[in-house]
């Protein structure tokens, strides 16, 4: 369920007298590894191209913390912390100021993949930024971080550029460690919904196919054992499996062609039901643990960022900065109608303006003019200064929610954290840390 947040201005009386948060220093910067080795990155990369990719194609937008009732903020709000600075891009330490003629894409955004709270397939946006070990992606916290279910992260967590309709023609690259600011882990500050996540090299499947084929366990007399079985298949870091599930198998009756004497068993991939005989498949003898086992050839395709270069970053700057949004938004609008379908990068154009949401703990937040719908639209990059013919800018936000802000049923702003000081050193913890091959 979306939750829906009332958002306001904050009284300066409050403000005046709230403290000055501390910046973050490196040992401050809380990390969670999300697959922290490279058998279990072998793994997630096996879950999303197993089976034709099936999971990348029927994955669909999140849907946690979209839709926000936004307002201008006239007094308080954000304000920098020191003076504004940039960290330079792959390509151009002083990209060109953009304009929103012949806008042409950056190749740095893409999708980040997971499996959420509801043990389902989903995406966000999300784009990769310039680093040391060039490894760096930056999307909204809550498109790591579990929030739903208060879980530590979101499993199978994968970074997809340009990202089309099962196509990845850079590669995917398995999220390694997750850096976010210490007041979003802790307390889920809506002020520091962002995240920055190393990621492994990228891969792509050799030629040869990505599916073993079944997979059919030996008989378990009982339900416990086969089940025992199927939670030791799902934990195993070295083999991949899918579509994992317990099934009966039936002792085959004698006019179907079986044999009572000689054991042979018909076992239930029809998902009969198990609690009584049935005419034609006869009782009950055993358990099978049944599915499918991922046999999946991985190539090394190097480092995200020598193939689609990374977005500097851009922190302390003024209100009013203008700053191109780019994304894959998907969804409706308030009044049905339904612009955005999710499978394309959409770009959008404006300045930022200050706004507050209190009841997602969130009271110094920016905002700008955009039509991009929420589900699809988390993560989406706001890049400063960003030039069409190199590709390339600065990021100075991430959409971490959308809002109709004058009712009149069709969104109209998206909104983000205010990138400070505080984000740089979130940002420079993360990357300096290496993340190698997989394979």
């Amino acid at each position: 369920m979306k939750r829906t947040l009332a958002l306001g201005g904050v009284a300066a009386g409050l403000l005046a007298s709230a403290a000055i948060a501390a910046p973050a220093h490196a040992d401050s910067v809380p990390s969670v590894n999300l697959a922290n080795t490279n058998l279990a990155a072998q793994q997630v990369a096996q879950y999303w191209l197993g089976q034709a990719k099936a999971n990348l194609v029927n994955a669909t937008p999140y849907t946690a913390e979209t839709t926000v009732s936004a307002k201008h903020v006239s007094t308080g709000g954000v304000s920098a912390d020191d003076k504004a600075g940039v960290v330079g891009s792959s390509g151009d330490q002083k990209a060109s100021t953009g304009t929103t003629k012949n806008v042409n894409l950056p190749k740095t955004t893409g999708k980040v993949f997971f499996t959420g709270a509801d043990n389902k397939p989903h995406w966000c946006s999300a784009t990769a930024l310039q680093s040391q070990y060039k490894n760096i992606v930056a999307t909204a916290g809550h498109c790591v971080y579990d929030t739903k279910s208060n879980a530590a992260t979101l499993d199978n967590w994968v970074f997809v550029p340009g990202y089309y309709e099962g196509k990845t023609p850079w590669g995917i690259y398995v999220g390694k460690t997750a850096y976010t600011h210490y007041d979003y882990s802790v307390y889920e500050d809506g002020d520091r919904d962002y995240a920055f996540v190393s990621v492994y090299n990228g891969v792509i499947p050799t030629e040869g196919g990505t599916n073993g084929g079944k997979y059919e366990s030996k008989l378990y007399k009982n339900k416990f054992d086969a089940y025992k079985a199927l939670k030791s298949l799902q934990a195993d870091k070295t083999t991949g499996y899918s579509k994992l599930q317990v099934v009966p198998v039936y002792e085959r009756s004698s006019h179907s062609g079986g044999s009572h004497s000689n054991g042979s068993h018909n076992s239930g991939w029809n998902n009969q039901h198990d609690s009584h005989s049935t005419p034609s498949q006869g009782k009950v003898v055993g358990y099978k643990v049944v599915g499918f086992k991922v046999s999946i050839g991985l190539k090394d395709v190097g480092t995200l960022g020598s193939n689609v270069g990374g977005q500097g970053l851009a922190y302390n700057q003024k209100i009013g900065t203008a700053v191109f949004e780019f994304g894959y938004p998907s969804g409706s609008h308030p009044d049905g109608n339904y612009a955005f379908t999710g499978k394309t990068q959409k770009w959008a154009y404006g300045k930022t303006f200050k706004a507050s949401a209190p009841s997602m703990k969130a009271e110094e937040l920016v905002g700008i003019k955009s039509s991009f719908t929420g589900e699809g639209a988390l993560g989406s990059s706001w890049l400063y200064r960003y030039s069409s013919a190199k590709r390339l800018g600065y990021l100075n936000g991430v959409t971490i929610a959308v809002s109709d802000t004058d009712g009149n049923g069709r969104i109209d702003t998206s909104v983000s954290p205010y990138f400070d000081g505080e984000t740089l050193a979130v940002y420079k913890t993360a990357q300096a840390n290496w993340s190698g091959k997989i394979v």
